[in-house]
């Protein structure tokens, strides 16, 4: 078995690790690792989670109307409301993480 020492870089790879391989033969540059502090990266997934909760509960009081809506009309208007709120949530989500990243210096940020 001491013989097969240069078969390190045939075994099993991970698809993440695959997909690195892939990035590197196209020529592109692999992720750094520590990009972002434990901070940056916590108060990202902090403003995911509160994203996520008030989409869900958006989702959740959306449901509820269009119970109580049968105007074609009505509930075309509240479909629309619904979208607008959804898009406006999204959208301070995304700001708020561009500004963590920009904050910590991250430039993944730049648009």
């Amino acid at each position: 078995m001491a013989e097969n020492g240069g078969d390190e870089s045939k075994k099993l790879k991970s698809s993440y690790e695959l997909a690195l391989d892939r990035m590197e033969q196209e020529g592109i540059d692999r992720p750094r690792k520590e990009a972002f502090s434990a901070d940056s990266l916590e108060a990202i997934g902090e403003a995911r989670n509160k994203a996520e909760a008030k989409l869900a509960e958006l989702e959740i009081l959306h449901g509820k109307q269009l119970e109580t809506l049968f105007d074609p009309g009505a509930r075309a208007q509240e479909e629309q409301q619904y979208q607008a709120e959804r898009q406006r949530i999204e959208d301070r989500k995304e700001r708020l993480i561009a500004g963590i990243r920009e904050a910590s210096g991250g430039d993944a940020a730049q648009h």
